[in-house]
């Protein structure tokens, strides 16, 4: 240790890995050298380096979104940090775990005209949980100064890895020198009394439990009040476990479950029914075939199908309630009549362990399940026959990709083409999205840091070329992070999604400001970055089988690639709604 700096700043990082820190992400810079020197020495810490913040903070993200557990970042003074905002926002509305470290100039450069100093206090507003203007280092600090900055990082790690996960900025200013050069004056002993301590490093308990207007034999109750219900795994059920025990629950209470995307759900008792999700699909038939629910419980935020948000909203159930591990008030329709902080896990136990589920009557087969099988088959045979299209690509994807991959959807058509044709497996798929505030920005990045969360398991993203574009210098981090990757690269020529849209119909505005249109030859970017590139016309003879192989080639190897896939977002369309009216007319002889 050389000097105020550098004592300050290894005790800051020690304290954060003796918390449990273990990765950080960083782009360079001079202003936070000390911080930069410190994790690099760490030996418990994993320094991930990245040319650009932007590209940085959304590898964090997905790095922290797929282990669930806090990444710190760590930027330079000036407009470094203003580099990571979109990053940041949402990491806060996905409730991410992101420790943002931002080094700044000391007091006196503030306001004064300094080079690369702005306004650094608060700057990402209510996108934090907390946020810390630290103390400038000191040459010979009194032991209270340095038990503050013992417990700043505590309560930094504990704040952002809390019930309600998410960002925490602490603002670091240093004085020169930034190097490890000796200082006269400087102390660079821990003062007695300042020394680090085992054990009380957390501050955030997790005191969780169920509102005492939902106690007691709640699901019993519920379900003998209401006989026809729905159970919603909403987004981002708990990916640590897999959404423990709601199959279980979806058999004793005989509540259908619709999970979102594809989660692998795991279950206790035996001939558990299969999860719904061709809801996307059959959603808007749904009023011809079966009563809406009286009951819904619901896992986690919104679900990704429009569909199904549409249903509920359309039919407002009489008891709605929400259960959420984080607390976060997610119910845009207002329709919520019963709010729970707790896991799903939690309320399955007591329900399965108290035995209630020998008390429930025998009930028939909700006829739902006749819906999802053969929406399915329709699907499938659709598919099989049909012309080759973007969501086929999605539902090869899903078929192909071996058991435990990391498997990232970009926004905006990807995720909702995994949603919809996304066939229920068997395998786990350890699936991931920017679903938070949605953006289509640091897509690539986020992706990457999801892969290296699961080092030695196969990485694919399936990405729409707009996304792509926005993202292309966060392929850098596929050889600087050892992270590779199998891209597959809808190339719909633009804005595909806006075909969804009545703008649609309005030209030439549509085209010129909504599609966008570019043109881009995407192989010059894969050379550019050192990955294998595949380009396939979806329209072409064998163009299905030659994807299928593509894909089963690549996905397992440590080359990464990107397997294009190019189609037309107007056609792309058609053929989606066409699958859709030939599963309403197959639904339509269905004897219910």
């Amino acid at each position: 240790m050389a000097n105020r700096n550098t004592v300050w700043a290894s005790i800051f990082v020690d304290e954060l890995a003796r918390c449990g820190l273990k990765t950080v992400c960083a782009a360079p810079g001079s202003r936070h050298t000390p911080l930069m020197l410190a994790v690099a020495k760490h030996p418990d810490i994993k320094v991930y380096s990245h040319l650009d913040e932007r590209s940085a903070s959304f590898f964090a993200l997905g790095l922290a979104l797929a282990s669930n557990k806090p990444v710190a970042l760590i930027c330079t003074s000036g407009t470094a940090g203003a580099n990571m905002y979109p990053a940041i926002i949402e990491a806060h509305q996905s409730r991410v775990p992101l420790i943002v470290i931002t080094a700044d100039r000391p007091p006196e450069l503030r306001h004064s005209g300094a080079n690369q100093t702005i306004d650094q206090i608060k700057m990402f507003g209510d996108f934090v949980l907390w946020f810390v203007d630290m103390a400038l280092p000191e040459a010979n600090p009194p032991a209270v100064a340095i038990r503050n900055l013992r417990t700043t990082a505590n309560r930094a790690y504990a704040k952002a890895n809390g019930i309600r996960k998410g960002v925490v900025h602490l603002n670091m200013p240093f004085r020169k020198p930034l190097e490890p050069t000796e200082v006269e004056g400087d102390i660079v002993e821990v003062p007695l009394g300042a020394e680090a301590r085992e054990g009380g490093r957390s501050f955030a308990g997790r005191s969780l439990g169920l509102p005492s207007m939902i106690s007691g034999n709640w699901i019993r109750d519920i379900v003998h009040e209401y006989n026809n219900g729905f159970i919603i795994a909403g987004r981002r059920v708990n990916q640590r476990d897999g959404g423990y025990g709601l199959l279980d629950l979806s058999k004793v209470t005989g509540y259908p479950l619709i999970a979102d995307i594809d989660y692998k759900l795991v279950s206790v008792l035996k001939d558990v029914p299969k999860p719904i999700r061709g809801f996307e699909t059959f959603g808007s038939y749904l009023n011809n075939l079966i009563q809406p629910p009286d009951a819904v419980i619901r896992i986690g935020d919104l679900p990704l199908s429009a569909q199904l948000n549409n249903y509920i909203t359309t039919h407002p159930p009489k008891f709605y309630l929400h259960i959420t591990e984080s607390g976060g008030w997610s119910d845009d329709s207002h329709l919520v009549t019963a709010f729970a902080i707790n896991t799903e896990q939690w309320a399955v136990n007591k329900f399965l362990e108290r035995g209630e589920y020998e008390l429930q009557p025998k009930r028939e087969i909700h006829p739902i399940y006749a819906i999802e099988q053969t929406t399915w088959e329709t699907i499938n045979h659709e598919i099989e026959t049909g012309q080759y299209f973007d969501g086929a690509v999605v539902y090869d994807v899903v078929d192909l990709i071996p058991a435990e991959s990391t498997l990232f959807a970009g926004n905006s058509l990807p995720v909702r083409h995994l949603d919809q044709f996304g066939k229920p497996q068997d395998k786990r798929i350890y699936t991931y999205a920017n679903r938070g505030a949605s953006g289509i920005d640091g897509n690539i990045s986020s992706a990457l840091g999801a892969g290296a969360a699961r080092p030695n398991k196969p990485l694919v993203a399936i990405l729409g070329d707009i996304t792509f574009y926005h993202d292309m210098n966060g392929l850098l981090a596929v050889q600087r992070c050892g992270v590779p990757i199998t891209i597959v690269l809808l190339n719909n020529g633009g804005g595909g999604i806006f075909n969804r849209l009545p703008i649609r119909d309005f030209e030439p505005e549509f085209t010129d400001y909504f599609l966008t249109p570019h043109g881009l030859d995407f192989s010059h970017t894969a050379k550019m970055y050192g990955l294998d590139f595949v380009s396939i016309d979806a329209y072409s003879k064998g163009a299905r089988d030659s994807f299928r192989q593509a894909f089963t080639e690549r996905v397992s190897s440590d080359k990464s690639t990107i397997i294009e896939v190019r189609t037309n977002s107007r056609q792309d369309e058609v053929r989606r709604q066409e699958i859709i009216a030939a599963v309403h007319a197959r639904l339509q002889e269905l004897k219910l």
